[in-house]
């Protein structure tokens, strides 16, 4: 997701607003830049670990995945002003 390079160029404000964004927290000592970027750059790949290691969250079978695709198809698109009244988040 992010390379070394890029995450080192940042200042730790910057770094500290990326780890609120995605919701993870700094490996160590928050006051130091490698506590940031080392959390930046092994966290996609431990969630997707932890999916193929069955925590958290799953991949559906493929039965489930076509009745949601027939329930969204069925729903359709949502306006403008629908879609800005459902925010999703999962936290």
């Amino acid at each position: 997701m992010f390379t070394r390079s890029e995450l080192e160029i940042k200042t730790i404000k910057e770094l500290r607003d990326l780890c609120r964004r995605y919701g993870i927290k700094p490996t160590g000592n928050a006051g130091y830049k490698t506590s940031y970027i080392v959390t930046l750059m092994a966290f996609p790949l431990l969630a997707l670990q932890q999916m193929k290691q069955g925590k958290g969250l799953k991949f559906p079978n493929f039965n489930p995945i076509q009745i949601i695709s027939s329930a969204i198809e069925e729903m359709n698109s949502p306006t403008d002003e629908q879609a800005a009244l459902i925010p999703i988040r999962f936290s």
